[in-house]
């Protein structure tokens, strides 16, 4: 058995919101990874199997009231899980997410203002092997949260590109959002790093290569 094989999964997601520049720094990390014998799996979500990204396009683009975007975010996410998440970790794979569950109660929690409990039960029925009571919740090893001023987001998103459902919406939403993803960071403290997603892209990499690094996953 070679040593990759033999290491334990990783799960290290990313968060933030829209341009907060979390995207840019996956290549880098799965650079890092690679660099130290590890094999990588890169995903998104909503997304990163055919069904899901079936989902996400309906998510990103279609009207709907928060309850379906919802469910169709947890749809999307129990179809990534099953099929991509759970298998690469029982490889022993890193697996590196732009975006997880964090997201979902920032964005549609936080954001739109739908029930918090509602989506704790959807996160367990979601996250649990089969939705099984009392099994171990499936949750990063890591987030990385790239915190950044929605102004600044704002700034950065301008001219970019045709802005979909979530990043037509006003600064006061992204306020929102901001909020949610600190009260998970709050929550649990031990699975964050906070990232200044507003210093230069040296400093924030640096930042990232530092998270990993002091939980002596690239020796």
């Amino acid at each position: 058995m070679t040593g990759r094989q033999a290491a334990p999964g990783l799960f290290i997601s990313l968060e933030g919101i829209d341009g907060a520049g979390k995207s840019s720094h996956i290549a880098s990390l799965e650079r890092l990874f690679a660099q130290a014998g590890r094999a990588v799996v890169r995903s998104r979500e909503p997304g990163g199997t055919p069904l899901a990204e079936s989902l996400r396009a309906l998510v990103l683009n279609e009207p709907m009231d928060p309850l379906t975007e919802s469910l169709l975010v947890f749809a999307a996410r129990r179809d990534h899980v099953v099929q991509v998440i759970r298998p690469a970790l029982a490889r022993g794979d890193v697996l590196l997410c732009d975006r997880f569950t964090d997201a979902t109660f920032a964005y549609q929690g936080a954001g739109r203002g739908f029930d918090l409990d509602v989506l704790a039960t959807l996160e367990r029925w979601v996250q649990q092997p089969d939705g099984a009571g009392g099994a171990a919740l499936l949750q990063p090893d890591l987030t990385l949260w790239f915190d950044l001023a929605p102004e600044i987001a704002a700034e950065r998103l301008a001219g970019a590109r045709l802005p979909d459902r979530f990043e037509a919406q006003p600064a006061d939403f992204f306020r929102r959002v901001r909020a949610g993803y600190a009260a998970r960071a709050a929550a649990e403290p031990g699975r964050f790093a906070r990232i200044d997603a507003a210093a230069s892209r040296e400093a924030v990499g640096a930042a990232v290569e530092a998270a990993i690094r002091e939980r002596g996953w690239l020796a």
